[in-house]
């Protein structure tokens, strides 16, 4: 795993990863933290959530992509299931979740430069070290980064 800081959205856009990842929770919300502004700035994301199956617990462990041209590139918006819920207090993540949709991730975007968030470890309340040894684990091989936010 490549650690840096910055801004994950700006970076894809000037074409540094070729996938990004972020997690979702099945109600098809991104209300909140890094899934908002992927809503504002990538509408066709937030469709392809809106286009899942609303509350349905079976998503969790799943992913929908919207795939966005800039720059003639295409970047892929990876919406990973990662929790059944946004609200209430504790850990929401669902680890086992994350372990399948990554290890699904690496299956269908193996030499794609892939880069995320603190998934899970924001609002979710996971513990970051136990979720970038998963991550670390499924991603085993590939080109992947965690972007940790920090402002221009």
């Amino acid at each position: 795993m490549i650690t840096i800081k910055g801004d994950l959205i700006k970076l894809a856009q000037q074409g540094r990863f070729d996938v990004i990842v972020h997690g979702c929770n099945c109600f098809c919300t991104m209300g909140a933290g890094i899934a908002k502004t992927i809503k504002r700035v990538y509408p066709a994301a937030y469709a392809a959530d809106c286009a899942t199956d609303k509350g349905n617990k079976s998503k969790l462990g799943q992913y929908s992509i919207a795939e966005i041209i800039q720059n003639d590139n295409a970047l892929f918006v990876v919406n990973a299931y990662t929790q059944f819920d946004y609200k209430g207090h504790g850990v929401l993540v669902d680890y086992g979740a994350l372990e399948r949709v990554f290890a699904q991730i690496k299956r269908d975007f193996a030499g794609k430069r892939i880069a995320y968030p603190k998934i899970g470890a924001g609002l979710a309340g996971g513990n970051w070290p136990a979720i970038a040894a998963i991550i670390e684990n499924q991603l085993q091989g590939e080109c992947h980064t965690l972007v940790e936010y920090a402002p221009d």
